[in-house]
């Protein structure tokens, strides 16, 4: 039987892991929104170069800066890509605090166990839940009760480079930028 400073001491501790936690976890939150800003400062400048190298290759009938919107496009999608796949890296260790914080903290509740935080999880289980989806391999995910990340292998994220939301616009400027490149090689707009 534990004694009374030992059982004090263990509350003393958990309450400090517990301000610890949420003390990380509201930090990750702030990386991440951080990231958002900087992707969004990336996607715009990304945008603005190409769209001007299009506009000005018409402008100035010079089908060379149609390559400079392609390229250009690349160049933005990558560094964009990039800077996703960094914010990304703090997401398990989201999960780990969410999930820890669960099996330490979690109380019962008359509608199913309640903790807190459960940020990201909630986020990859609100897509199944808003869309109702039945599936079988999602079909025990509780959104109140998270899951550990994957050590390896298997993960619950695509490859950045396939994200609607990263890959556009830029992959339309290096669509655009490389067909109409291609077309003014070909003669369709006349000599440079």
């Amino acid at each position: 039987m534990p004694s009374p400073d030992s059982a004090a001491r263990t509350a003393l501790d958990l309450g400090r892991l517990h301000d610890d936690l949420q003390a990380e976890y509201a930090q990750i939150v702030d990386i991440v929104s951080a990231f958002d800003q900087r992707l969004l400062t990336i996607k715009g400048w990304g945008v603005t170069l190409s769209l001007a190298s299009l506009g000005l290759g018409f402008q100035q009938n010079h089908y060379g800066l149609f390559l400079v919107a392609a390229v250009s496009g690349l160049a933005f999608w990558l560094v964009e890509v990039t800077t996703k796949m960094h914010q990304m890296r703090y997401y398990p260790r989201m999960g780990d605090i969410e999930f820890t914080a669960y099996e330490l903290f979690h109380v019962p509740t008359p509608s199913g166990p309640a903790s807190s935080p459960l940020l990201d999880w909630g986020w990859y289980t609100a897509g199944l839940r808003v869309r109702r989806l039945k599936n079988h391999a999602h079909r025990n995910l509780n959104p109140r009760v998270p899951q550990l990340w994957p050590e390896t292998g298997e993960g619950r994220s695509a490859s950045p480079w396939l994200f609607p939301h990263v890959m556009l616009p830029h992959l339309v400027a290096v669509l655009m930028g490389t067909v109409l490149f291609a077309l003014g090689l070909l003669g369709h707009f006349g000599p440079i």
